[in-house]
């Protein structure tokens, strides 16, 4: 009987949901309608406002089900970050002066800014010249579902793969990770590749556009075959080469595109944490925003500190979004 209660409250709620959706449209259609009639001398003002009305109705469900997952974390994580440890005692700014003058929040900040800078632009790079190369060559779809392939694992998941990558076993032993019997069989010396301060950010960050480059590819391979073949043929009969057309004929066509993904990516990027999590667990100088957020929530139990690293995540990510959605609704 155990083994079936999980079916029947998943069966419970998807006939329950899709009942209760039907009876609030229908009931709240029919109180519209009885609130303005169509009929006596009213009546083509209240069809107006009817059909002004009957919009909103459709669309509360959603904007209520918005404002509770999406507008009420981002309120009440503001006004817990100006709240002490356990939310409850007021302090005002004093957890905005803590991060201002505290390492671990610095290290995250300048780690973040280092992402930024070279997550986006390699994985962008790469989608980009393999959208092109793919699309040259007659195996191309088999390439193409290879590099996309990474999309479909997790960060965590990925992360254990590139663990064994990076694997060292110490001077003497047998090293079993990738990168290290390569060192060793060039006749280098091993090394605990993601303990090396600075340089450990820049491995984990190539995890990330392993990831990530299938997702660039797919997209601008895209908008690279949907570019008019009359400019690339003009270009071939003015005496381009290959290169020049690629350089100076696609990618301008396609430019609104790349930064779509761009700024995709970025917003990915802020955001960046169970890469971390599990691989450095922001030791060794790889701190990042997320991961210190995660830190003070629950092992810190400071909901204060905590919130007003989350709030700083948001004021980051927010205009890039912005920004995105203004130039992906351009580009349609």
């Amino acid at each position: 009987m155990a083994t079936f209660q999980p079916l029947f409250w998943a069966l419970f709620t998807m006939v329950v949901g899709v009942f209760g959706c039907v009876a609030y449209f229908w009931v709240s259609n029919m109180l519209l309608d009885r609130a303005f009639p169509a009929r006596g001398a009213q009546a083509g003002r209240n069809i107006l406002r009817a059909n002004a009305i009957r919009p909103w109705l459709f669309l509360f469900p959603a904007i209520a089900i918005l404002g509770v997952y999406l507008i009420y974390p981002v309120i009440n994580s503001a006004w817990l970050s100006l709240h002490g440890s356990r939310g409850q005692e007021f302090v005002g700014l004093d957890n905005w002066r803590w991060m201002v003058g505290d390492d671990k929040f610095l290290e995250s900040m300048v780690n973040n800014l280092l992402w930024l800078f070279v997550v986006p632009a390699l994985a962008t790079l790469f989608g980009l010249i393999a959208a092109a190369v793919t699309d040259r060559i007659r195996w191309g779809n088999l390439a193409k579902s290879l590099i996309f392939m990474p999309m479909a694992i997790s960060f965590i998941g990925a992360s254990v793969i590139w663990k064994f990558v990076y694997d060292y076993r110490g001077e003497g032993q047998e090293q079993i990770g990738i990168l290290n019997a390569i060192v060793v069989g060039l006749g280098g010396e091993p090394q605990a590749w993601i303990t090396i301060p600075f340089w450990n950010s820049f491995f984990l960050m190539l995890i990330l556009v392993w990831i990530q480059t299938g997702f660039a590819m797919v997209i601008l391979s895209a908008a690279l075959r949907g570019i008019p073949e009359e400019t690339i043929e003009a270009a071939v009969l003015d005496g381009a080469t290959p290169l020049q057309v690629f350089w100076k004929i696609k990618v301008p066509q396609i430019w609104g595109t790349i930064a779509v993904v761009w700024t995709t990516i970025t917003i990915l990027v802020l955001k960046v944490f169970d890469i971390v999590l599990a691989m450095t667990n922001g030791q060794w100088g790889s701190q990042v925003l997320a991961n210190l957020m995660f830190d003070w929530m629950f092992r810190g139990a400071d909901f204060g500190r905590a919130s007003a690293v989350a709030m700083v995540i948001m004021l980051l990510v927010t205009p890039i979004m912005i920004w995105n959605i203004r130039n992906a609704r351009a580009e349609g």
